[in-house]
C-alpha cells in the first residue's frame, strides 16, 4: 500500500461528508494538529457569537498548522470537531464542509460540549493527518 486508504463500507451509513475508516501504511508520517479556535495570531477571538464566522477561522488556523508540517486538508485522516452545547449545527457544518470535502473525505467526529478553553469559543477543530514521504 503506498496511500493512505478511506473505506466507507457496505453496511455503514454512506456519505459523501466522510469515510468510517482510514488506513494508513507503513512508513507514512503522522501529524497531530492540536485543537484550533477562531483566534487569530495574536489570540483574539474572532467572530465572538458567530459559530459559522467561528468555524470558518478554526479551519483556516488547522489549514496553517497543517501547512507547517508539510501537510494539508487532503492529508488529513481524521477531525475531531467540539461544538458548545447551543450552537447552530448546520451552520457551524456548512462553513467547514468545503475544507472537509473530498472524493475521499476524512473520518469526522462530532461531539457537543459545555465550554471550551478559550472564552466565547464556540468551536474548537482537531485533526490528524498523515503523509507519505
Amino acid at each position: 500500500m503506498e496511500r493512505i486508504q478511506r473505506i466507507r463500507p457496505e453496511g455503514l451509513i454512506p456519505s459523501p461528508a466522510f469515510s468510517h475508516v482510514a488506513v494508513v501504511p507503513p512508513g507514512a508520517t503522522t501529524i497531530y494538529i492540536g485543537g484550533q479556535n477562531a483566534v487569530d495570531a495574536g489570540g483574539t477571538l474572532i467572530g465572538e457569537g458567530d459559530v459559522a464566522l467561528q468555524s470558518s477561522r478554526a479551519v483556516d488556523n488547522a489549514k496553517i498548522a497543517l501547512a507547517a508540517a508539510g501537510a494539508t486538508v487532503n492529508d488529513v485522516v481524521q477531525w475531531t470537531v467540539l461544538f458548545v452545547d447551543g450552537v447552530d449545527l448546520a451552520a457551524a457544518y456548512g462553513a467547514i464542509a468545503p475544507a472537509l470535502a473530498s472524493d475521499e473525505p476524512a473520518l469526522v467526529t462530532g461531539a457537543r460540549v459545555a465550554g471550551l478553553g478559550v472564552p466565547g469559543a464556540l468551536i474548537e477543530i482537531s485533526a490528524v493527518a498523515a503523509i507519505m514521504r
